[in-house]
């Protein structure tokens, strides 16, 4: 990170991370809904610059516009949180009622059935392989 902030060229695999982890979304999540394999995930955001694309495709599972990708930046996100989220009160009301209304962009119960027939599917492979030898 440091060697692209010294030299200003801006390492897009790392703000993909970041924006990842912002959303508290695993690299598997990621794969998943890009089509790719987790590994495939770690290379992309060790990239220093992305194929505009794959961007495209990054940004639109991350519900950001690849824009937001390219001028992500750290200092600002901390700025926003904490313009967002500065409450005087002692009760904290602001914190509080923004993590309870919070709604993900996609349906969970669809995701975690999707993930289960996967992973079901791969233990039936696994069992299919063990049959054979």
């Amino acid at each position: 990170m440091e060697t692209a902030e010294k030299t200003n060229t801006p390492h897009i695999g790392r703000k993909i991370s970041r924006i990842r982890e912002l959303r508290g979304m695993k690299q598997e999540a990621l794969a998943i809904e890009l089509g790719i394999s987790q590994q495939a995930v770690s290379k992309l955001e060790q990239s220093e610059q992305i194929e505009d694309n794959t961007l495209d495709k990054v940004a639109t599972v991350l519900g950001v516009s690849k824009e937001a990708i390219k001028n992500y930046s750290d200092e600002v996100v901390f700025n926003v949180i904490s313009n967002t989220y500065h409450n005087s009160s002692s009760d904290h009301s602001t914190l509080i009622a923004s993590s309870v209304n919070y709604q993900p962009t996609f349906n969970t119960v669809e995701k975690i059935v999707e993930l289960y027939e996967r992973l079901l599917s791969s233990e039936r492979e696994k069992i299919e392989i063990l049959k054979g030898k």
